[in-house]
């Protein structure tokens, strides 16, 4: 009879610990973006991660002094975006884009994205839930 119920509890604890580690694995805003540091790039897109929890843009940016650096750029959820009117599609390796959003506290090339701008003039809100607003704009509805 030990034996038997020894089982279930093995069972529920191991289902209980992986459950958890997606949502411990997240991290919030303020964690590694600084809400008082916005950023405005303009680059080439190198390379497109639609993927969750975040999807993931890369473009080069060539720097007041020249050099060229690539930056990485945090999205929302791709279901999020797709219910904004995008799609992977949209991302074409090569094209010019503009993102704004706010910098890594650690000062590395990263940036949590709330708006990209593509050449032909479509914009949209790409931020996840809770991505501060830009100064001198306001938070998009969601739908």
């Amino acid at each position: 009879m030990k034996l038997t119920m020894k089982f279930p509890l093995i069972e529920l604890a191991f289902v209980l610990v992986v459950g958890v580690m997606p949502a411990r694995a997240h991290h919030s805003f303020s964690a590694e973006f600084d809400a008082e540091k916005p950023v405005t790039l303009r680059g080439t897109l190198t390379k497109m991660e639609w993927s969750n929890p975040h999807g993931w843009v890369y473009l080069d940016v060539k720097e007041p002094d020249g050099s060229m650096n690539n930056w990485a750029a945090e999205f929302g959820t791709p279901n999020a975006l797709v219910r904004r009117g995008m799609r992977k599609a949209d991302f074409v390796i090569g094209s010019e884009i503009v993102i704004a959003g706010f910098h890594a506290k650690d000062g590395t090339h990263t940036v949590n994205c709330r708006t990209i701008k593509f050449a032909d003039g479509r914009e949209f809100f790409v931020g996840a839930e809770g991505t501060p607003v830009l100064p001198g704009t306001t938070k998009p509805t969601e739908r």
